[in-house]
């Protein structure tokens, strides 16, 4: 009986297995409105800021913005599994990572793949070649032939596999409508209440049956442009006494057909994806760092996170989150921590909701055994771009920064909030050292809301600092458990590229398992500065095992951010400092200006070093190769 109980147990266990791998699905969300958010045609561009946005309570009993709606609705796919990256001295290095499902041409040249959904919302025009990943095209061509000539060139930036709904049909929730007239017992006219939408050909039409005695009268439709625009009585049936409900047929399913031009019906696009080309692009397509996101101050984004498994240790259930390091989330529910929150296992999506709150440089992780997967590489960078930027040309700053004022979500007031650290003066008419003068102006961006434009640049490098343990991330590709205790960082990184690929331009591959050149490290590390102008260095420290410090020649640092927070004392005064050297623990952030818009100083043809001077930092493990270093350029 005791072995019988057990083949039982054993039978069921196989049977349920297949059901749990079959409850798993993938999608993407991205809607093209929301409550906060209600007018799809405002949702694909940023607005300019000249008020905060006013809410009053609706019908539904939640608040909704009557006014000034302000920032727009951003998506993101991103697909986490494992890959290769190349060190500096050729040394292939397996991570698990986290790579692109969306914005695909965006991050291989270097830009954030977040997209408005007028882009996200669309099919890829062309066919996925199976086995043949469309971050593949034009992988391993070199800087010298950057970008590859077209066709080869992939420059679509929707979500891949993004398809239509075979259960939706179009114009079923917005069906046609019809009332029919009676007299004499028999069916007179129709006249149609509602065209409805979709329809490429007519519809059914039914009359609901006469009394008993009586014959059903019968009808056909005519459509035009989509629309039934007349029904006709082939029948007039006889008996009835009132006049029957006239019932037309649901829209002919088109979302099984794409368009040529236009692709599916937007009605089709429910975020069912095709998960044939999901794997073709997304397994062995790690990115370090993990793709790069950057939303501004009130969007709404939607990231979605698809688990596609590690194809080099098909031992492994590895589950996935993302966590938005020391960013302040309005639900713990999408923070990542599994505690809190919830896991993404292999063969599912989850999509994450964030309301942009504070302008700052953040960064972003996987929390599943957060030592590992980090040393592995599942880390990304992430920044908020200011309200300040969107101030119209000629409008006072500082005035822009006390209308910020108005807005409750963003208010500070420090007499009654604890976590307001910095407010913005309300007493001195102007902030200390600004001119009444200080106006938005056309072209200048911003690190934050300062009121004064002291942080100002012209050009920004997002840079993360990374270490690895070769000898960790061997046994991660081989065995479980890894020895944490003996993890010792030997390889350094700025944006996954060790000196001298940290000067070059355009995105790296690396020839993976599969036999395909993958991008690997499409975010370069070189910083070039145009002649006279500023540049801001969003610099983060994801480093597990060690302190950095990158010490800059010829060009001071001007350290005006900390930790996503601008370096201001309560008097509104700036605590800026300038130095040729930051240290950063691993979990910290800076932002730096490096001002060159002294051009006697920095003329054109300059070049000047960004390095560590821990000299054991500056190899991978060996002599001549790796290490913490770039260049800055002024041209």
């Amino acid at each position: 009986m005791k072995k019988l109980h057990q083949a039982v147990l054993f039978a069921l266990l196989c049977c349920l297995t297949p059901l749990v791998v079959n409850a798993q699905s993938f999608q993407v969300q991205c809607p093209t409105s929301t409550i906060t958010h209600p007018t799809a045609a405002n949702n694909n561009s940023e607005p300019a800021y000249t008020a905060a946005t006013t809410f009053a309570t609706g019908p539904g009993g939640y608040v909704t913005p009557t006014a000034n709606v302000n920032g727009a609705i951003k998506c993101q796919q991103i697909a986490g599994g494992d890959g290769f990256a190349t060190m500096g001295d050729g040394t292939q290095t397996y991570m698990f990572s986290f790579g692109p499902l969306s914005g695909l041409a965006d991050i291989t040249n270097g830009q954030p793949g977040t997209e408005f959904p007028s882009v996200f919302n669309t099919v890829y025009p062309g066919a996925f070649l199976p086995g043949d990943p469309a971050t593949a095209v034009g992988a391993g061509s070199g800087p010298n032939t950057w970008p590859p000539i077209p066709p080869l060139h992939f420059d679509y930036n929707g979500a891949v596999g993004l398809t239509g709904d075979p259960d939706v049909s179009v114009g079923k929730d917005g069906g046609a409508t019809a009332t029919a007239t009676v007299g004499g017992g028999i069916v007179l006219d129709v006249t149609v209440t509602n065209g409805g939408s979709g329809y490429t050909g007519p519809p059914t039409v039914t009359f609901s049956p006469a009394p008993a005695g009586g014959q059903t009268a019968l009808g056909t439709a005519t459509v035009a442009n989509g629309q039934v625009v007349a029904v006709n009585v082939n029948f007039t049936g006889n008996g009835y006494v009132t006049a029957p409900t006239v019932t037309i047929g649901p829209a002919a399913n088109q979302c099984t057909v794409p368009d040529p031009i236009l692709g599916f019906p937007a009605a089709c696009l429910t975020g069912h994806v095709d998960s044939r080309p999901i794997m073709d692009v997304g397994v062995m397509n790690g990115n370090i760092p993990a793709p790069l996101m950057a939303i501004d101050e009130d969007d709404e984004f939607f990231l979605t996170l698809t688990n596609v498994g590690m194809i080099m240790r098909p031992d492994l259930f590895e589950q996935h989150t993302v966590h938005f390091h020391g960013y302040p989330n309005a639900s713990s529910f999408y923070d990542g921590v599994p505690d809190a929150s919830v896991a993404i296992n292999i063969g599912g999506s989850f999509t994450y909701y964030y309301l942009a709150p504070d302008a700052g440089t953040y960064f972003w992780h996987c929390h599943i055994t957060p030592p590992e997967h980090l040393q592995m590489g599942m880390v990304g960078q992430l920044y908020v771009r200011p309200r300040q930027n969107r101030v119209p040309a000629g409008t006072s700053l500082f005035s822009a920064l006390q209308t910020q004022q108005s807005d409750l979500r963003t208010a500070c007031n420090s007499a009654t909030d604890i976590l307001c650290s910095n407010p913005p003066p309300t007493d001195l008419g102007i902030l200390p050292g600004q001119s009444a003068a200080t106006v938005a102006v056309t072209g200048v961006k911003y690190a934050y809301n300062d009121g004064d434009g002291s942080t100002a640049y012209d050009v920004e490098y997002p840079l993360q600092i990374h270490g690895f343990d070769p000898n960790f991330h061997f046994v991660g590709m081989t065995f479980n458990p890894e020895a944490f205790a003996d993890m010792k960082d030997k390889y350094f990184l700025l944006n996954g590229r060790s000196y001298p690929d940290t000067v070059m331009a355009g995105p790296m591959a690396t020839q993976t398992t599969d036999g395909s050149m993958h991008f690997s490290q499409p975010l370069p590390a070189i910083i070039n500065i145009p002649v006279g102008k500023r540049a801001l260095l969003r610099i983060s420290d994801l480093d597990v095992t060690e302190y950095q410090t990158l010490a800059s020649l010829g060009i001071p640092m001007q350290v005006i951010g900390y930790n996503a927070k601008l370096l201001r004392d309560q008097a509104g005064n700036n605590l800026y400092y300038t130095t040729n050297s930051i240290t950063l623990a691993g979990g910290e952030s800076l932002d730096v200006i490096l001002d060159a818009s002294d051009t006697a100083k920095y003329p054109s043809g300059s070049v000047f070093y960004l390095y560590t001077p821990n000299l054991d930092h500056l190899s991978n493990d060996a002599e001549n190769f790796g290490g913490l270093m770039t260049e800055v350029r002024i041209n």
